[in-house]
């Protein structure tokens, strides 16, 4: 059985979804850069009904959306106040949260900053993500993911309940990334497509089924996403019982998929 939200049941509703990455795409979808503010919003103007997204915190504790530890190729945010991440273009979380429709989920995408080793728990970037999450709950569903299974443990102790997802790397073994993601007690498991089978990375010499992976993944009380399927490789995934999809083009996976997810 799939994990549940305590208070709003499964955490994507039990039924198959699509999350577009970063916005509309990666990179750049239609024109619009990956991350800003009009790329996440009019991910969720296509129709989805979630967006996914990257939170990472400046010097003076602010929470800004961005991929990289850098903005504008130079400078790292870590390092600069809001007023100077503004400056070269940062949007703030809270801009986007208003922006965004009420009612469509978030998944968070939260990035540690080196230097949040040298701080308190609470003011690393997941101490302070976590009371934001918590509070926006009221409004749509979230879910906040991480690399970092350490902030997943903050966010649980500074804002207990909200759904958190253990992200795994380039074809990280699902055979850890399972067990581990049950055992850290988050709601789900979220692995790149390449993790779901044979890869060049992974030289185990036999592979487990993606369908047995999210059986046992669901036995276990996960919900199971997979990252940056191109369409035909999500097709298959959903099908084989992968719970959403995060998609690089949200306008080519939606027309590719729609039939199967939303």
């Amino acid at each position: 059985m799939p994990a549940r939200d305590a208070d709003h049941g499964p955490v994507f509703g039990g039924r198959p979804t699509l999350l577009g990455h970063r916005g509309m795409g990666r990179e750049d979808v239609d024109g619009l850069a990956e991350n800003s503010l009009e790329s996440i919003v009019a991910a969720a103007h296509t129709g989805l009904r979630w967006v996914e997204f990257d939170v990472r915190r400046t010097a003076d504790d602010a929470l800004v959306v961005g991929h990289y530890p850098t903005i504008a190729d130079r400078d790292f945010l870590a390092d600069l106040t809001l007023e100077q991440a503004r400056e070269l273009g940062a949007v703030t979380l809270a801009e986007v949260l208003t922006a965004l429709p009420e009612g469509v989920g978030v998944n968070l995408d939260l990035k540690t900053a080196m230097e949040d080793a040298l701080r308190p728990r609470e003011t690393t970037t997941a101490g302070l993500v976590a009371p934001v999450a918590a509070a926006e709950r009221g409004r749509r569903s979230v879910l906040v993911s991480s690399f970092d299974p350490s902030a997943l443990v903050v966010l649980e102790e500074v804002a207990p309940g909200t759904p958190r997802a253990l992200l795994t790397w380039v074809a990280f073994p699902l055979r850890k990334a399972i067990p581990a993601a049950a055992h850290l007690g988050v709601e789900v498991v979220a692995a790149h497509s390449s993790s779901f089978g044979a890869n060049p990375v992974d030289r185990a010499p036999t592979f487990r089924s993606a369908a047995y992976a999210v059986e046992v993944a669901h036995r276990a009380g996960l919900e199971v996403v997979a990252w940056c399927p191109p369409a035909p490789e999500a097709r298959e995934l959903l099908a084989a019982g992968v719970d959403a999809v995060v998609v690089d083009d949200v306008p080519h996976s939606l027309a590719a998929l729609r039939d199967v997810a939303d």
